[in-house]
Parts: C-alpha cells; sequence; structure tokens
C-alpha cells in the first residue's frame, strides 16, 4: 500500500458541465469535498450539447449552490479535464453514478484518462436514492414543460430558470 504524506493536500476534481447544477451533483459534491482535503467543481465551458447557461452562469449558480462548503472551489475550464488537474496539483477526478449507462461512459472515460495521465484516478460515488432519476437533461425538460422542478434543484437555480425564461432565454 502507498502511503500519503501528512503534509500533501488531497485535491481531487469534480467536472461536468452543471447546466444547470441539481440536487444530484451538489449531493455527489458534498460527499466527495467529505473525502478530500480540497475538491474543484470544475465547470466544462464548451461541452458538445446545447446549453441553457453560459459558463459564467453555470459557476456563479454552482458556487452559490456550494457556499457553504469551505473546501470547495468551482471554477470554470477547458481543454482535457486531466491537464485540469496537473495545473491544480490534483491527483483524483471524482464521478457521479445514477444508472448502468452513466458506468459504461465513465469507465470508458477513466480509462482513457488512465492512458492520458497514469497517476490521476478516477473514483465513482454512487447517487443517493432520492437522486437517481434527476439529470441537467430532465430538469431543463420537465421545466420547460411547466412541470415543478423545485425538488430537483436549489431555490437559486430554479429563480435563475425562471429568469432565464422571462428573459427568453435561449440554448448558449
Amino acid at each position: 500500500m502507498l502511503e500519503t504524506p501528512a503534509s500533501v493536500m488531497r485535491t481531487a476534481i469534480y467536472p461536468g458541465s452543471f447546466d444547470p447544477i441539481h440536487r444530484g451533483h451538489t449531493d455527489i459534491a458534498t460527499r466527495a469535498a467529505a473525502l478530500f482535503d480540497k475538491l474543484i467543481v470544475a465547470i466544462y465551458a464548451v461541452p458538445a450539447k446545447s446549453l441553457l447557461f453560459s459558463v459564467d452562469e453555470r459557476v456563479a449558480l454552482a458556487r452559490a449552490v456550494l457556499a457553504a462548503c469551505g473546501n470547495i472551489e468551482v471554477v470554470p475550464y477547458t481543454g482535457l479535464t486531466v491537464e485540469l488537474a496537473r495545473q491544480r496539483g490534483a491527483q483524483t477526478l471524482v464521478r457521479g453514478l445514477r444508472v448502468i449507462s452513466d458506468f459504461e461512459r465513465e469507465y470508458q472515460m477513466a480509462l482513457m484518462n488512465q492512458q492520458l495521465s497514469p497517476t490521476v484516478e478516477t473514483v465513482c460515488l454512487m447517487t443517493s436514492y432520492e437522486y437517481a432519476f434527476v439529470s441537467a437533461s430532465l430538469v431543463k425538460e420537465v421545466f420547460e414543460a411547466g412541470g415543478d422542478v423545485s425538488g430537483m434543484v436549489h431555490p437559486l437555480v430554479l429563480r435563475a430558470l425562471i429568469d432565464k425564461r422571462k428573459a427568453g432565454g435561449e440554448p448558449s
């Protein structure tokens, strides 16, 4: 077993698009923050999907929602996640798993990241039962159809969704 010197800070990165951040995301983030000295919630600026919120809006929402956790930092990023890990001194990537299809995708990503940066490990946390059905895509879809998503998102995120709809928010 490898021993980590006590003076080394254990830093992890929890990457994602977080469009919008929802209670499943905050559950994984707060649980991961309890496992590491520092958790960096890294918001990918340009994912290959249609976004409702800009990267600045997503970062601001995540910072507000996660403000109570003193060891969480929220940053935007582009490029490879493992490169961000190298730059920030992170040893671990944290991913959340809800369903079997998540595992398949996360497994492929973990193997690719291992190939790109063998010193960065991937740790997957199982979603809490009450959030197993929640995804950002479903939150947006249900909200746009007039459904109640108040139990799925922080009140600040709900306000941002309402404001975006009032402003005629188009995907970014």
